[in-house]
Parts: C-alpha cells; structure tokens; sequence
C-alpha cells in the first residue's frame, strides 16, 4: 500500500546551499588542472584577472603554497643576529636590551650564548622590578628547539597548537643557528607585518623629526635620498641606502652603529631579519 504521506525527496523542490569551499571552487575553476606551482601560481593572476579572487587573497595563497617548500632555515634570524639576554646581566641592562628592541619574547643563555637556558617574556621582567629578589630562572619558559630542515607549514602548525610563538633553530651538528618566530612565518603569507617601527604607504620613505634629524627606511632608494637631501651618492653599484651603508661598513650593522656617506651620518634605529630597517639620519656637523 502506498505511504499517503511520501517524505519529498531530497531532489525535488529543495533548494541547497552550495557548501563548496573557496578553495574547492576555485580547484573548479582551474580546468585542466596545473601542473606545477609555477603554473598554479600563474592560474592564481588569471583568477584574479577574472574577479573570482581579489589580489589579497591571491597574495596570500601564493604564500601558502610556496611556504611549502621552505624551512626554518630559510626564515629564520641567523644566531650573529639574535636579540638574546645574559642570566647574569643588571637588571637595568635586560631592561634596556628589551626597550631598545621591542621585542615581546627573548631567548636567556648563560655564559656562551650557544648555551640556551630558556624563554623570557618581556612582561614577566615587570615582576623583577616589582620584586627585586625573584630569581630570573623561575620566570623563563622552556625554550622550543627545532632544526633547521624543519618544514614551515609543520612548524606554522606546532606554533598554532601551543603558546610558544618562538624556537630556537638548531643546525645538524646540534649548534644554535638562529630563531625563527610565528610572525616569520606568517609573513612569509601575507607579506610584512607592521609593527610600532612601521609608517604607512602614504607616509613615506623619508620623514623628518622633531629634533632635526630624518628617519629613513632601510629600503629607501638611493635616488631618493640624493634627491631628498641634495646629495650625490653612487646609484650604479646599489638600489637601497640599506645596502649601500651595509656595505661600507664591511658588515650588517647592528642597533647603534653609524657611518657616514656622502655628508650623511647614517645610525642605526632598528634591524629585522637581518637587514636594516630604519636609520636616524643627521648631518654631522649639524650633530656638533
């Protein structure tokens, strides 16, 4: 006997909701398939060209798929480069170190600095100030190691699934290599992260302070600085002043350092990842 109630059937009537991801919509889209990342990454414009994807996303996928094939040592802030504090240091001086670099975390060492003892959140050195006899071991955080063939997508995931934002890289004989941190890697995404030391787009490269001085990026042109400055600096040999001074000096030149180019004195303000950010820019004899 026939059901005088029949259940409607799923096919018929029913409007569904399409619960195809973005990602599987636009794996529709790429028709035939791509046979490299090469390819992907050039279906990835045509998509945007199409308005399927705006250029952030593309931006951003681009970064997920070529983090794929990057490590940690690829990233990472070489061990000569690391903001690192001495156990035994005056707490005036760890205080200074953290000011001055405006760092949030910061690998401890005692004695070599290859001799990693653990993590210092740069909050926690209020309660040393708050109470002078806490001892500076209670308040670190073990230090997460890992080496440096250490795949970006896994460690992106490992930083993701626990509070340890930061990690000591190791190279294959066991040595310290540098450190790498979640914004390293999420940058590798979606490009630079702008911080307290970041001035937008509009602001320029070049701006001038209060006492006199500029403040240049790091990535500043060399033409623009002759042009800003009325100064003749060489634009054959280099295309950033961050490049120009780091050769010069022999070296990358760490927070404080200065040299002087073409009647400039260029001082160091701020380095990340091993390249110079922002300089303080005087004239010296102004200076005097």
């Amino acid at each position: 006997m026939a059901d005088p109630y029949p259940s409607p059937s799923p096919h018929r009537g029913v409007r569904h909701e399409d619960k195809r991801g973005f990602l599987q919509k636009l794996a529709e889209f790429i028709h035939p398939g791509p046979d490299s990342k090469d390819e992907l990454i050039e279906t990835l414009a045509e998509a945007e060209d199409n308005d399927i994807i705006n250029a952030e996303s593309r931006v951003m996928l681009e970064g997920v798929i070529r983090i794929a094939d990057m490590s940690a040592g690829d990233v990472m802030v070489a061990a000569p480069r690391m903001d690192a504090l001495d156990i035994n240091a005056p707490f005036q001086e760890l205080l200074h170190t953290v000011i001055e670099t405006a760092h949030s975390r910061f690998p401890v060492y005692e004695g070599e600095r290859e001799n990693i003892l653990g993590i210092l959140m740069a909050k926690d050195l209020l309660k040393l100030q708050r109470a002078p006899e806490l001892n500076l071991r209670a308040l670190l955080r073990p230090a997460v190691f890992v080496p440096e063939s250490k795949g970006l997508n896994d460690l992106l995931r490992e930083f993701r699934g626990n509070r340890n934002h930061l990690a000591i890289v190791i190279d294959e004989f066991g040595r310290v290599a540098g450190l790498i941190t979640i914004e390293d890697v999420l940058e590798e995404i979606v490009g630079e992260i702008e911080d307290e030391f970041d001035e937008g787009e509009d602001e320029g490269d070049i701006f001038a302070l209060a006492d006199g001085t500029w403040r240049v990026s790091g990535d500043t042109s060399i033409d623009m600085v002759n042009d800003w400055f009325q100064v003749d600096l060489p634009v054959d040999d280099f295309e950033t002043i961050g490049g120009m001074v780091s050769h010069a000096m022999g070296h990358v030149p760490k927070r404080g350092e200065s040299h002087t180019l073409g009647g400039l004195l260029f001082m160091v303000q701020h380095t990340k990842g091993g390249a110079v950010k922002w300089f303080k820019v005087s004239r010296p004899a102004e200076t005097a």
